[in-house]
């Protein structure tokens, strides 16, 4: 049993509750390290931050666009983390993180580590972690590799599985019903996208009852996702019979004109990758004006809505941002208890110096090691 009375935050306290694998991870090694880090500000990171401040760390925090809660911002600050991140910010606050000459990086979107190595790194640089398959796409598209150790989260066999299937799966759709209201059985959804990330959005759409249609340009998550059981097809010919689209490829202009032509009246659209960049908005025009109405539902605040030309209106929930995010509690506490405990272990192989140069997965041994652990929670006593 752990001590919780530190978690005076009664929503950090809830999640640290039900994150024993975090809770249990040995942190000594980024004793007197600063630490630079870039991630949702929500319950669950905080208790990964106050876990580190009680190591000995030094904590320096900003967070990804449009997710910071603002208690648990301010609770950290009170704790002694250097947090530099606001609720309304739309872009992370990278240079204020990294004035602090960090030791080592807990990246999500590769936006520190790329503003290191184009602005030069400290001397006493170690390396890092990054979250996302996007930002390390990014950073393997470079030219000018890292020089220091980046260990890829989302390389991890074990975070794929289920962290991004059944975690986002479920916390995207939640936070699409917490958003409209709207009735899933009976729907036809779109996914864009079948990775992890799509692929669980799809199963939990289709367990609840939508009618789920995917389309992806890889061939084998193609074919998965019609054995899977799901109608497979062209983005733009799937579009015209939505009523509900998830983009879940994580690249760029991904929805074309056409396809936007092809949606129908009332059609909403919910993001679920890192960067909203799917959908580029200026292609929709303008969004219509809103009016606000003393004590409406507070989720409306996060739909716009775009009347096309024709008359058809498309809903966009949060820009495209993460909506599980948005609009739910982020990841479900397990599945970020996972995450956070290979970022929390991978971090400290880098701090140790037992990780080469380069940007890598996290080591086979570690991802099973944690596998093994995760399974013995969930095994009948």
């Amino acid at each position: 049993m752990h001590d919780l009375s530190r978690f005076t935050h009664a929503d950090i306290r809830w999640a640290a509750q039900n994150m024993p694998l975090l809770l249990n991870t040995d942190l000594t090694p980024l004793k007197g390290l600063r630490v630079a880090i870039c991630l949702h500000i929500e319950p669950k990171t905080a208790v990964l931050c106050a876990l580190l401040i009680e190591a000995g760390a030094e904590v320096w925090l900003t967070g990804s666009p449009g997710t910071t809660r603002q208690d648990v911002a301010d609770w950290l600050t009170g704790l002694g983390v250097q947090v530099h991140a606001a609720a309304d910010d739309e872009a992370p606050r990278v240079d204020d993180v990294l004035a602090g000459n960090p030791h080592v990086v807990l990246d999500n979107g590769a936006d520190l580590i790329r503003k290191l190595l184009d602005h030069g790194v400290p001397p006493n640089f170690l390396g890092g972690t990054e979250e996302t398959t996007t930002g390390a796409r990014l950073l393997r598209q470079r030219e000018d590799q890292p020089p220091f150790p980046v260990i890829v989260i989302n390389d991890s066999y074990l975070k794929l599985l289920v962290e991004n299937r059944w975690g986002v799966g479920q916390s995207v759709v939640q936070g699409f019903m917490n958003a409209t209201n709207r009735m899933v059985p009976g729907s036809r959804a779109t996914v864009a996208g079948y990775g992890p990330c799509g692929r669980g959005v799809a199963q939990t759409l289709r367990q609840l009852g939508a009618r789920v249609r995917v389309a992806d340009l890889d061939p084998y998550r193609r074919l998965e996702a019609a054995l899977d059981g799901h109608q497979i097809g062209q983005l733009d010919d799937l579009l015209a019979d939505t009523d509900l689209l998830f983009l879940a490829t994580g690249h760029p202009d991904v929805v074309s004109d056409e396809g936007i032509a092809a949606l129908p009246d009332n059609a909403v659209i919910s993001g679920v990758g890192h960067y909203p960049w799917e959908l580029d908005l200026q292609r929709l025009g303008a969004p219509a004006r809103q009016v606000d109405v003393p004590g409406s539902a507070r989720q409306t605040a996060h739909h716009d809505t775009y009347v096309q030309p024709d008359g058809r209106r498309l809903i966009v929930l949060a820009k495209t941002r993460m909506i599980n995010l948005v609009s739910a509690g982020g990841n479900p506490i397990e599945a970020m208890d996972l995450g956070l405990t290979l970022q929390a272990r991978s971090l400290a192989l880098v701090a140790a110096g037992r990780a080469t140069a380069g940007v890598q997965a996290v080591p086979e041994v570690l991802d099973r090691e944690i596998a093994a652990t995760f399974a013995a929670t969930l095994e009948l006593s």
